[in-house]
């Protein structure tokens, strides 16, 4: 099941991502918990982080940024992942695809890009490496892990992973893959 939030949709393509407004006329909040309550309720860690998920959903979002904010910032220190928030709505980056990416890359003094898979697709890797930006492509292996659902389903959200493994989280999302201090030793 996708857990949507709906936005107002009246001239939201022309709108910044931060400037997109919820529409709190629907129901959603209560939809949404709902949905976890009885989808994780039996899962071994529903109980550590419900608590969480109620209050966001008590809350009424006005703009979809800050309730997709508030929730990045949550599950990063769930997941034990300390790092610097930017916001880009708060940069002055210019470009698009590829030429915005290294705009950010330059601007914010990064010497290696981590792309995802679909990186190669657009990313101009002789433009980043001239201008002394190396670009990594990750291969993200996704690991496997007990759901309560019979038969592992891979891909779903952040929020099945921590209902069913809680603090060993990370450790089961970076198994088989490379880690900071890999990306260290290469660059």
């Amino acid at each position: 099941m996708f857990l949507t939030v709906p936005v107002l949709s009246k001239g939201y393509r022309e709108k910044e991502f931060h400037e997109i407004e919820v529409n709190n006329e629907l129901d959603w909040r209560k939809d949404h918990f709902k949905s976890l309550l009885v989808n994780y309720k039996r899962a071994p860690f529903f109980s550590t982080y419900a608590d969480f998920f109620e209050d966001t959903y008590k809350k009424e979002w006005k703009y979809f940024g800050e309730l997709t904010e508030y929730m990045l910032k949550w599950f990063l220190e769930e997941l034990g992942i300390s790092v610097a928030f930017l916001k880009a709505s708060d940069q002055q980056f210019e470009g698009t695809g590829s030429e915005r990416v290294l705009d950010m890359c330059k601007k914010l003094g990064a010497r290696v890009y981590i792309f995802g898979t679909l990186g190669k697709g657009y990313a101009n890797t002789k433009e980043f490496e001239e201008a002394g930006v190396r670009p990594y492509f990750q291969e993200y292996l996704h690991p496997s892990y007990p759901q309560l659902w019979g038969e592992f389903l891979s891909n779903m959200s952040v929020i099945d992973l921590l209902f069913n493994c809680g603090p060993n989280s990370l450790e089961v999302l970076m198994k088989g893959n490379v880690t900071k201090e890999d990306l260290k030793k290469k660059f």
